[in-house]
């Protein structure tokens, strides 16, 4: 096994070599990338991160689907749509994401975008400057979320939350999409508020297996404190960014099939 410095220089390499505009294009981040509207991307970007399980390529090409569906402005779909454009939407699919729950994600979206300009909101309802990561800004908004009167008990299982010790790997994408901020151009920074220090991991089963392959972790589970001890430790590297060593934990994992 390398030393801890050669470990560090190795994974900073890694995080550099894939942290390239050239990764849009095979990623799902390449959804929100299609817009230019603030509230686009975010809305864009999150069925694209809620739809990131499996072939990245189906991932892709549904939620471009999608947004067809939705005339290409889903930000003012969201807020403007009539029960016949609803008709639309009605045999749309993705795995186990169906029209009940999309009719669901449609009605929060409009309810919260009545109310407030960026989705960002919606992720600060419990969160504080001084946590230390998005657990508590997770639980939030996993709350806030299905606050509606008719939110279907079906549609939870959708939306992660640390409270039921979840990874929280497709909003920790997410997250990292809308909050960091670099030259690289593939995160967007969109947000203000939640800072790139306090952001978790996306751990999923590739990244998990990497991590343990070079003694990052150690939890056996692929759950939401496993999520919190590899970004501890990849604070040790990053500090103010811990989670553009995803990148890195990524690249090796899918790409390079490590």
């Amino acid at each position: 096994m390398v030393n801890e410095k050669s470990l560090k220089d190795f994974l900073l390499e890694k995080a550099d070599a894939y942290n390239q505009p050239f990764f849009i294009e095979s990623d799902p981040v390449c959804i929100p990338h299609l817009f230019s509207k603030k509230a686009d991307r975010e809305i864009a970007g999150f069925f694209a991160a809620i739809f990131a399980w499996g072939n990245r390529t189906t991932i892709i090409n549904k939620t471009r689907e999608l947004m067809r569906l939705m005339d290409d402005a889903p930000h003012h779909f969201c807020l403007h749509h009539t029960a016949t454009d609803l008709k639309n939407l009605m045999h749309f699919q993705h795995r186990t994401f169906n029209t009940t729950d999309l009719l669901y994600f449609m009605s929060f979206f409009q309810h919260h975008y009545r109310n407030h300009e960026s989705l960002e909101a919606a992720f600060l309802k419990n969160h504080s400057l001084t946590n230390q990561n998005t657990e508590q800004a997770l639980n939030g908004f996993f709350e806030y979320f299905f606050s509606l009167p008719d939110a279907p008990a079906r549609t939870k299982k959708h939306i992660a939350a640390p409270a039921k010790n979840s990874a929280c790997k497709r909003l920790n994408m997410f997250l990292r999409w809308m909050v960091r901020k670099d030259d690289r151009g593939v995160d967007l920074g969109l947000w203000q508020t939640l800072r790139p220090a306090q952001l978790v991991i996306p751990l999923d089963l590739h990244v998990s297996r990497v991590a343990r392959k070079f003694r990052l972790l150690e939890r056996t589970a692929t759950d939401w404190k496993a999520a919190v001890e590899l970004t501890n430790r990849m604070k040790i590297i990053c500090p103010d960014d811990p989670v553009r060593m995803d990148y890195a934990l990524f690249g090796l994992g899918v790409l390079e099939k490590f």
